[in-house]
């Protein structure tokens, strides 16, 4: 799906740093070898399908025009909690992107199992991504979307390029409770290419 590209994956590990040193030494020989090892991208992206993720929608306006712009991102994760720091990344052929890193400020909404034609729609390129979209403004003044199960007020802190992908950092700056229909909503999931959603354990 374009613009709603690249994962990044993180483990906190907690065992104990002998076991870890051990594992790592065992190791070395076999990772070096395989350093240059080639990697085929269709078959990477496959297998890392396997990691299934939810959906936000992150929207700002280009300050030039006044046009709201948006992308479907999966790639959604935070960052820090101390200071509020969340990260998505984002295609360096974006043609969202250039218009989202001019606005003010950005607004993350996390979308819905009822969502998935609002992922679908940003996921696009060209044309209007929020024709027949139902939008609102956030309390910082940033377009959201309605019916989500949250929406996050931020602004850039950072940009790091790495590889195809730029990884954006930003920092939190309001916290807003969805909109969502439901006593316990479900959020969008995307796995393997498909969306679903989330069934919790009776």
């Amino acid at each position: 799906m374009a613009d709603r590209e690249g994962a990044a994956l993180m483990s906190n590990g907690d065992r104990a740093g002998a076991h870890h040193t051990a594992i790592a030494s065992s190791y070395t020989g076999r990772a070096s070898a395989g350093a240059d090892c080639d990697i085929d991208p269709r078959r990477f992206r496959d297998l890392l399908g396997r990691f299934a993720t939810g959906v936000v929608a992150v929207t700002g306006y280009d300050p030039a025009t006044g046009r709201p712009a948006g992308l479907a991102a999966n790639s959604f994760t935070s960052v820090s909690l101390d200071p509020p720091l969340v990260g998505f990344c984002v295609a360096h052929t974006s043609s969202s992107w250039p218009l989202l890193r001019r606005s003010p400020g950005l607004a993350v909404s996390i979308l819905g199992a009822d969502q998935e034609h609002v992922c679908r729609r940003l996921a696009a390129k060209g044309g209007d991504k929020f024709a027949g979209l139902e939008t609102g403004w956030s309390p910082l003044g940033t377009p959201i979307v309605a019916g989500a199960l949250a929406w996050l007020d931020c602004r850039v802190e950072a940009e790091h390029s790495a590889g195809d992908h730029a990884i954006v950092v930003a920092r939190v700056r309001r916290l807003t409770p969805g909109d969502a229909t439901g006593a316990d909503p479900a959020p969008l999931v995307f796995y393997r290419g498909t969306y679903g959603g989330f069934l919790p354990p009776a």
